[in-house]
């Protein structure tokens, strides 16, 4: 099975449903909370499919080219990872007609949209699971799930101990993946929405199904269905296993994200050990899997990037920068290239405030230049990437994307002074007397003696093509 070529060229936009944008107010439920109120972990604000559609062009102004969905199937919380109702889309989110639409209108316009796979448990109001807890041993279902005794204690206080649920929520039943009905009915689902159009799957826990067997049907099962789906594993180690033939395309890139921080934010590496740890990671993985890697900076498990880097503009934009310079798909958190801020779960799910007097405009327009940056140069999406310089005593490092004759440098200052390096880029290609553009300010310089000389603001960056 071969991974798709679109995901190394995509910008992924993660939505997260009920936060991004209310299309539709006849679907909302009872007691919905005002738009912009605080979240919560269980309130509803009215996000839906249709909100999505009618703010597509804001995507597309944007440059994002894959839609990435948090579950959109019908469930009883606001994250929706209890699901009920595998072949339903959530009528608080809208109607079936409703996700053609949003996926026609992706795909006339060339963008992908991924969906949110939770297939190692569901919720307790999922068919299933009502079953044993109507008809205790009598039920055909019984097997189904990993159940010590009967009957089972699914509402009461306290954690499941009869039966086994993810981090014992008795409201998130384990399903049994080894048994071969449950098998079936999870293959038939992932075959289901791919057919109906979805161009792949973000897996949620996958690791929880430790099953080699499993993830190998699973994915001929989707791949069979569309050889262009798409398949990133949740997994938040550095793994390889997972992205062994017949598991997944690519992971979501946390372990990188984490060394980033650690550097520009934190302050709590060298930059030799940031070098030296971004290339482990970029060696561990075979290339192409590197290349299809989901890289987020944010996502709806973690803080935002602009509370994460303590409200620091400079480093965020740093973070954008060495993200859409690095190999493997960028991921936006809906909201982050505004500067939206919040600490975890609620308040990383906050409303997308479309009232544009609260954004930071310089950010989304910082952004938006390294996205259209990304599209435009071939060696930052498909290139090799290798050190060019780390400098323990500036925090300043630089890397080289090279595709072919396509070259490309990253550099990043992670001090509070402003220091001049002389790069070496003589491995680059680039001819002495020729002239090198610096993308984000616009600057142009020459090379000399196989070297250019930069100057990188405290906390600053820069990115060099010829």
């Amino acid at each position: 099975m071969t991974i798709p070529d679109w995901v190394q060229d995509a910008v992924f936009y993660q939505i997260f449903p009920d936060r991004f944008a209310n299309g539709d107010t006849t679907n909302d439920p009872p007691n919905v909370q005002p738009w912009g109120a605080p979240p919560t972990l269980w309130e509803f604000h009215g996000g839906d499919l249709r909100g999505v559609i009618q703010k597509f062009d804001y995507l597309l102004d944007l440059g994002i080219t894959a839609i990435y969905l948090n579950p959109i199937f019908q469930a009883t919380s606001v994250h929706r990872y209890n699901t009920t109702d595998y072949y339903e889309i959530d009528p608080k989110l809208g109607t079936f007609e409703d996700f053609h639409a949003l996926i026609d209108l992706a795909h006339q316009n060339g963008m992908r949209v991924i969906l949110d796979g939770v297939f190692n448990h569901c919720g307790r109001g999922f068919f299933a699971f009502n079953d044993v807890l109507e008809n205790t041993e009598h039920s055909p279902y019984c097997d189904w799930f990993h159940i010590k005794h009967l009957p089972l204690d699914a509402y009461g206080p306290g954690k499941a101990k009869n039966y086994l649920a993810w981090w014992s929520y008795k409201s998130l039943p384990k399903f049994n993946t080894d048994h071969a009905e449950v098998r079936q009915y999870l293959f038939h689902v992932a075959r289901y929405w791919i057919e109906q159009g979805a161009d792949g799957w973000r897996l949620d826990v996958p690791n929880e199904i430790d099953d080699d067997a499993f993830w190998n049907e699973f994915q001929a099962v989707v791949k069979t269905a569309n050889p262009e789906a798409y398949l990133v594993g949740e997994i938040w180690d550095a793994n390889p296993r997972w992205v062994s033939p017949g598991h997944f395309d690519g992971l979501i890139h946390y372990p990188l994200r984490e060394v980033l921080l650690d550097f520009i934010v934190d302050d709590t590496i060298k930059a030799s050990t940031f070098v030296d740890r971004v290339e482990e990671l970029f060696k561990l993985y075979p290339r192409e899997n590197v290349h299809a890697h989901f890289f987020p900076l944010g996502s709806h498990d973690t803080i935002r990037l602009f509370t994460a880097c303590g409200g620091d503009e400079r480093k965020v934009r740093q973070a954008f920068l060495f993200q859409f310079c690095h190999p493997g798909a960028p991921v936006i958190y809906y909201g982050d290239e505004i500067g939206m801020e919040g600490q975890k779960d609620p308040f990383n799910r906050h409303t997308f405030p479309w009232d544009e007097s609260s954004w930071n405009h310089a950010l989304r327009a910082y952004v938006r230049k390294l996205i259209a940056l990304r599209h435009h140069l071939p060696q930052l999406k498909s290139g090799n990437l290798k050190r060019l310089a780390v400098d323990d005593e500036t925090r300043v490092c630089a890397f080289s994307r090279v595709l072919d004759d396509d070259s490309a440098a990253v550099l990043l200052n992670a001090s509070d002074s402003i220091h001049q390096v002389q790069l070496d880029v003589s491995d680059l290609g680039w001819a002495n007397g020729q002239r090198i553009l610096e993308a984000l300010g616009g600057e142009e310089m020459v090379v000399s003696n196989g070297r250019l000389e930069v100057e990188l603001e405290p906390h600053g960056g820069a990115l060099l093509y010829g």
